[in-house]
Order: C-alpha cells, then sequence, then structure tokens
C-alpha cells in the first residue's frame, strides 16, 4: 500500500475508510490496514485545508490591495466579485473546520507579502503608477472576511 501512498491518497483513503467501516460494522477482514499512511493521509486533509484557506485568503489581499493601490477603474467590479466569491468560500472553509479560526490572523500576516509583491507586479505588468505604496497597505481578518471595509 506504501506504493498507493505515493501515487493515488484519494483511492488509499477511500480504500482504508472501507477496511475500517468493516472493521467497525464488527466484520473479520483479512486484509490489513496500513495504519501509518492511513495516519499520514488524514493528516494531509488537514494540511490541505490549511493551505486552501491560504490560498484564498492570498486573492482576497491581493484584490483588496489593488482596490487601494490601483488607479485603473475598469477591473475594480471584477476584483469586488473576486472578493465576494472567495470569502465565501472562506466562509465555507472556517465553517467546516473551526479549528482554523485562530489561525486567521497568522495566515493573513504570512501571505500579505506575497500579495503586495503580486500587486505591485501586476500594477508594473499594466503600466499603472500605484495610488499608494502597495508595501504600505495591510489588511485585517474583519477586511479578509468582510466584516469591516478596507480604509
Amino acid at each position: 500500500m506504501g506504493g498507493l501512498y505515493d501515487t493515488d491518497i484519494p483511492l488509499l483513503s477511500e480504500q482504508q475508510a472501507g477496511l475500517l467501516r468493516r472493521l467497525a460494522a464488527g466484520e473479520q477482514i483479512y486484509e490489513s490496514a496500513d495504519w501509518q499512511n492511513l495516519a499520514e493521509a488524514i493528516e494531509a486533509v488537514g494540511e490541505s485545508q490549511s493551505r486552501e484557506l491560504a490560498s484564498r485568503i492570498a486573492t482576497v489581499l491581493e484584490h483588496l490591495i489593488k482596490l487601494q493601490a490601483s488607479p485603473a477603474p475598469d477591473p475594480r467590479a471584477g476584483w469586488r466579485s473576486t472578493i465576494r466569491r472567495e470569502r465565501r468560500e472562506v466562509e465555507r472553509l472556517l465553517a467546516d473546520a473551526q479549528s482554523l479560526w485562530p489561525t486567521m490572523p497568522a495566515v493573513i500576516l504570512e501571505e500579505l507579502t506575497g500579495a503586495r509583491g503580486s500587486v505591485r507586479d501586476d500594477l508594473a505588468d499594466r503600466g499603472e503608477t500605484p495610488r499608494t505604496d502597495p508595501a504600505a497597505l495591510s489588511c485585517t481578518a474583519g477586511q479578509v472576511l468582510g466584516t469591516r471595509p478596507p480604509d
């Protein structure tokens, strides 16, 4: 099963979940559960949710910073639409994984530098002079979640 862990974690998870259900139902099974890889697969699910949260927060941060820094009028509606969509996904993720709530400030801080750099590069690619330096901009958890508008 080690090979399956290296090549197809969803299939490994499905097979191992089936074995666990059979064990829980009292069935004597002859296949052996792959405990080590099963534990790692379970941990990978949590890590995946953490990475998804960070990715969605990074997208919200980039678009919030663009709204503050960019002088361009046109893409603003698209940025706002992306922010709303990503906020809904962040809310869903936090509802499903409530243990991620306390990590929000650290995740925002961790993703902020990359978001600032991305905005700086995006504006430069479009030949825009920022209204304000993206490196000086910051966002709170309330702004990321939409409970407080950007300054």
